[in-house]
């Protein structure tokens, strides 16, 4: 049985990591049965990064790498039918989300405004980490921040580049049906990853202002969470 490891749950949200929560809706929306663990501590995780999967005792990191293995070994056709022009657009949307996750990331770990709420949240639902281990991973992720670059701008310039993102995502996400037709492909399972994330955390950062205004990217969002969570 392959066994999927990433974050805990979060505002009924089954991984509160975009990376974590894409693997786990793609597996849903592809019919791959699997064992969900989560965990808190990455250090054990293939480069210290979570999600990672064991499958038949071998263990692979990368979301993306997760993806592609697990279309290989059995042999998934829920891309079969994506044009060339389809998977371009897959990959750049794909490195869009990479750049949202910063700033989203940043809105809850950074923004003094938004991290309290966020802190507390999470405590009260995974009582077994205290706010001192909170306080750790917060000085953990500003280094992050801090080398990776998003740390090193403000608040405004920070949301001003995830909303350009956003504003991407609103454009393209069709109001009905998925990004490439009646059925929901891997690039869903994707945008859903991250816009589950904002959408359904009760905090009111500039990023799910944006979200919630946005009836396409509620709607596409809503579809997947329904069908991720019925399977």
């Amino acid at each position: 049985m392959l066994t999927l490891y990433s974050y805990p749950e979060l505002f009924g949200v089954a991984d509160n990591n975009g990376y974590g929560l894409k693997v786990y809706a793609f597996f849903k929306l592809a019919g791959v049965p699997f064992v969900h663990e989560h965990v808190f501590d990455a250090s054990a995780a293939p480069r210290g990064q979570l999600p990672y999967i064991v499958d038949d005792g071998e263990t692979i990191g990368d979301s993306e790498t997760i993806i592609a293995h697990a279309i290989a070994k059995y042999l998934l056709t829920i891309d079969a039918l994506l044009s060339p022009e389809h998977r371009r657009t897959n990959h750049l949307v794909t490195r869009m989300l990479d750049d949202l996750y910063w700033v989203m990331s940043y809105s809850r770990w950074k923004d003094e405004r938004f991290y309290p709420a966020f802190r507390d949240a999470f405590i009260a639902q995974h009582p077994q980490i205290d706010a001192a281990g909170f306080e750790k991973a917060k000085a953990y992720n500003a280094q992050r921040y801090h080398y990776q670059g998003i740390g090193r701008y403000t608040p405004e310039q920070a949301y001003a580049r995830g909303l350009a993102d956003l504003k991407v995502l609103a454009e393209i996400v069709p109001a009905a049906g998925y990004m490439h037709g009646a059925a929901p492909t891997s690039i869903d399972a994707g945008i859903y990853g991250f816009i589950a994330n904002i959408h359904y955390f009760p905090i009111p950062t500039p990023l799910k202002a944006f979200v919630d205004a946005h009836a396409n990217l509620v709607a596409h969002c809503e579809r997947i969470h329904a069908a991720v969570s019925r399977t």
